[in-house]
């Protein structure tokens, strides 16, 4: 069985300052958290000069798409929107003049979305699903793409024992709902992406439930977002505490792009850019970075795979035999 390729109603998204073809690119998404109390990072980048300087290591590493945030989902007292602005704003607005990488602003307030857009923002990532219908209508009137997620509880709130009768089922229910909002605000079938919320209001059972159909998920025919990075889930399946994640990670996001994720969000860029360069190789949608291996007269290793730094034997690969990006 091999990779599940969705039927994308709109294979390909104009960005501001990107076109991503979706049938044949699985986009990571770095995370730059400009908070004290960051899930994963526990601060590291609350600084502005360490939010930007992360967003950029990241396009460096070969991020496709920076996702810059200013609040956790996890519940917690409001930030008044001005003061979210004042985190996020700043950081998009310097990243932005130094990197065309697609960047979105992780936000569910109407105010703080156009504030980001203003500054750059080619997304806004809205957590909540439109807890706050207005959202949709700032986006729209924008021109930019947003991110429809699934959860239950209104933002910063916590919402215990979270039961469905079919999770799948009920995560397509809302998504589909939170498109027509969407779509009855103005805003065009090609700047929607899905996200099912891994772990948000949902227990580690309801999120490996997801996981493994998530081919009904990006079924809906929107590029589907997978957020698996570091999550609880990987943790409780497997023990392990956030910094002990990285493999369960990895191995989440393949598991999603093989059912028809597009875009993976995730905080160790470059092992997932080449998991996912990998996939995309193997689907035949990119071509290796170069080819040796049995391509010459003779098996020979590679000129660097010699211990001892000599010459590959004769019928050694050919530089003409070698395809690079």
């Amino acid at each position: 069985m091999g990779m599940f390729e969705p039927q994308l109603l709109h294979p390909v998204h104009e960005f501001g300052h990107r076109t991503v073809d979706f049938s044949r690119r699985i986009a990571v998404m770095a995370i730059v958290n400009r908070t004290p109390d960051s899930f994963y990072d526990g601060g590291s980048t609350y600084g502005l000069r360490d939010a930007v300087d992360a967003a950029l290591r990241a396009v460096e590493a070969g991020a496709d798409w920076v996702d810059i945030g200013g609040v956790p989902f996890a519940p917690g007292p409001a930030l008044p929107a001005t003061e979210e602005a004042e985190r996020i704003v700043p950081v998009i607005r310097e990243v932005r003049a130094q990197s065309d990488v697609i960047i979105s602003a992780d936000t569910f307030l109407p105010s703080v979305a156009a504030a980001a857009i203003e500054a750059g923002a080619d997304a806004v990532n809205d957590t909540t699903g439109l807890a706050d219908p207005e959202l949709a209508r700032v986006v729209a009137d924008a021109g930019v793409h947003l991110v429809l997620t699934h959860s239950l509880a209104r933002p910063r709130t916590a919402y215990p024992r979270p039961r469905y009768d079919d999770v799948v089922a009920d995560v397509l229910d809302f998504l589909r709902r939170r498109i027509d909002t969407a779509l009855e605000a103005g805003a065009a079938p090609g700047q929607l992406i899905v996200d099912p919320g891994h772990d948000l209001n949902k227990n580690t059972l309801h999120t490996l439930e997801l996981t493994r159909r998530f081919e009904e998920v990006a079924g809906l025919g929107y590029p589907a977002l997978a957020a698996v990075s570091n999550k609880d889930f990987i943790g409780e399946s497997l023990g392990l505490p956030k910094r002990g994640r990285t493999a369960g990670s990895l191995a989440a996001a393949a598991m999603c792009a093989m059912n028809g994720a597009r875009i993976v969000r995730m905080h160790n860029v470059e092992e997932s850019v080449q998991a996912m360069r990998l996939l995309e190789a193997a689907m035949g949608w990119r071509e290796p970075a170069y080819l040796r291996h049995n391509m010459g007269e003779a098996n020979a290793p590679a000129p660097d795979d010699h211990p001892s730094g000599s010459a590959p034997a004769a019928g050694g690969t050919p530089r003409a035999q070698e395809t690079r990006h």
